[in-house]
């Protein structure tokens, strides 16, 4: 029989979430909304309490902080990006 044909590529996709090794701190989007600002890029040094994205959810802005000291080793989302309740924004190594 012949193969099935290739899928169509999807239009430009989100860059997949990097997986957290054992022992890094995925941070996860706490509600829908939209990311306002990215503060921190991958490699940057970060202490918990530091606000990683502006997240605005119900006419609100939300900081995103740092669950703990580390250093970004990805950040998946960018300005503009609609996200949803436990999307990963980071992880934080």
């Amino acid at each position: 029989p012949a193969a099935a044909p290739a899928p169509a590529a999807a239009p430009a996709p989100k860059k997949a979430p990097a997986a957290a090794a054992a022992g890094d701190t995925t941070v996860n989007c706490p509600m829908p909304g939209t990311i306002l600002q990215v503060k921190v890029s991958e490699g940057q040094a970060v202490k918990a309490g530091d606000t990683l994205f502006i997240l605005e959810a119900m006419k609100m802005e939300n900081e995103i902080v740092a669950p703990c000291d580390g250093t970004v080793k990805s950040v998946s989302v960018n300005k503009g990006d609609a996200v949803q309740s436990n999307d990963q924004l980071a992880v934080i190594g």
